[in-house]
C-alpha cells in the first residue's frame, strides 16, 4: 500500500512538471520558441498605373524581425500570443495622380481627308487669318500615312492616360470620313475645359532631316485670338513633353527645326484659337528612312505613347 501511494505520488509530479514545460514553449517566452519562430514578410509587388512594370513595394518598418518576434502584441509569460494581423497590401502613393484631370487628344488628320479636298480646302478662320479645313498630312515612303500613325498612337496614350486616372477626349475617333478642320479641333479643347491638350503629327521635311519636336503657341492677338494666358503654360507643357518623349523612344529633338526640342509658332490655327494649355508634338520625320522605320513600328509607337501620357502626367502633376 505504501509503494503504491509513493508510485501515484512521483507520476504526478512527472505530469506537473511536463504540462508546465508544454506551456512555457507555445506562449513563445522561451529562448527556443523565439529563436524558431519564422519572419513574418510584409513585402509585396504592386503596379504602378501607366509604367506597366512591377514594382516592390518595400519590406513594412514594422515587420517582423526578431525583436518583434520577442515584443509580439498579446505575448505574455502567462498564456499564449495573439498573432498579429495580417500586413495590407502596400498601395502605391498617387496611384491616380491625373484623377480630376481633362486631357484632350487630338490625332492629326485624317486617313478620309485625301478623298474629300473640296471639304478640307474650304478656309476657316486660324485666327486674324484663314487657312485650309485640313489637310492631308504625309506619309512615309513606303506609304504609311501620318493619319494612321496619329490615331495608332493615340488611342495608345488614350489608354495609359486613363490608367493615370485621367479623362480622355478625343477631337475625333475614326468617327467622321474627313476632318475635322483645324477651329472645329481646337473648340473641342475649349469646350472641355481641359487641362492640356496634345495635337499628334509626323512631319513631312527633307530626307536628311531627323528627330522630333514640340511646336508651342507664340503671343498671338488677332481677331478672335488672343494666346497670351496659355502661352506659359503651354509652353511649360511643351517642355514636359520634350523630356518625356526622348527618356521614352530613345530619340533626340529634330536637327532642323526649333531649339532643344521646341518650336514657336503664330501660324497655326490649332494653338491660335485655344484657351486652354495646348501643343502640337511631331514625333518624327517620316521623310527620313531611319524616323520612319521607327515610326511604322508597333513597339516605337507604344514608346512614343508613353513619352506624350508620361509628359502630360509630368506637367499636371505640378500643378501647372
Amino acid at each position: 500500500m505504501t509503494v503504491g501511494v509513493a508510485v501515484a505520488a512521483l507520476a504526478l509530479i512527472g505530469t506537473t512538471a511536463l504540462a508546465v514545460e508544454w506551456r512555457n514553449d507555445d506562449s513563445g517566452g522561451t529562448a527556443s520558441a523565439a529563436a524558431t519562430s519564422p519572419p513574418v514578410s510584409s513585402q509585396a509587388a504592386t503596379t504602378v498605373p501607366g509604367k506597366g512594370v512591377d514594382t516592390p513595394s518595400g519590406a513594412s518598418p514594422n515587420a517582423d524581425g526578431p525583436q518583434a518576434t520577442a515584443n509580439r502584441p498579446g505575448a505574455s509569460a502567462s498564456g499564449p500570443a495573439v498573432p498579429p494581423a495580417p500586413a495590407s497590401p502596400a498601395v502605391p502613393p498617387n496611384s491616380a495622380p491625373l484623377a480630376g484631370k481633362t486631357v484632350v487628344i487630338d490625332p492629326g488628320h485624317n486617313p478620309g481627308n485625301a478623298r474629300h479636298t473640296r471639304e478640307i480646302g474650304r478656309q476657316v478662320d486660324a485666327g486674324g487669318f484663314d487657312k485650309n479645313c485640313d489637310e492631308t498630312g504625309t506619309q512615309s515612303n513606303s506609304g504609311y500615312t501620318e493619319a494612321a500613325f496619329t490615331l495608332d498612337v493615340a488611342n495608345r496614350a488614350r489608354q495609359l492616360l486613363t490608367g493615370l486616372g485621367a479623362k480622355v477626349v478625343f477631337t475625333w475617333d475614326n468617327d467622321r470620313p474627313w476632318g475635322p478642320c483645324i477651329d472645329e479641333r481646337a473648340r473641342v479643347g475649349n469646350e472641355a475645359r481641359a487641362d492640356a491638350v496634345v495635337s499628334i503629327h509626323g512631319d513631312g521635311a527633307g530626307p536628311t532631316a531627323y528627330g522630333f519636336h514640340v511646336i508651342v503657341p507664340d503671343a498671338v492677338i488677332a481677331g478672335t485670338a488672343d494666346t497670351r494666358p496659355i502661352a506659359a503654360p503651354s509652353r511649360a507643357l511643351g517642355d514636359a513633353l520634350v523630356a518625356a518623349f526622348a527618356e521614352n523612344t530613345g530619340t533626340g529633338p529634330a536637327n532642323y527645326i526649333g531649339q532643344d526640342g521646341i518650336d514657336v509658332r503664330d501660324d497655326l490655327g490649332g494653338l491660335n484659337l485655344s484657351t486652354v494649355p495646348k501643343v502640337f508634338i511631331e514625333c518624327g520625320n517620316m521623310r527620313n528612312a531611319q524616323d520612319a522605320t521607327r515610326m511604322s513600328d508597333p513597339a516605337w509607337r507604344q514608346k512614343a505613347a508613353q513619352g506624350i501620357a508620361f509628359g502630360i502626367r509630368d506637367f499636371l502633376s505640378k500643378g501647372s
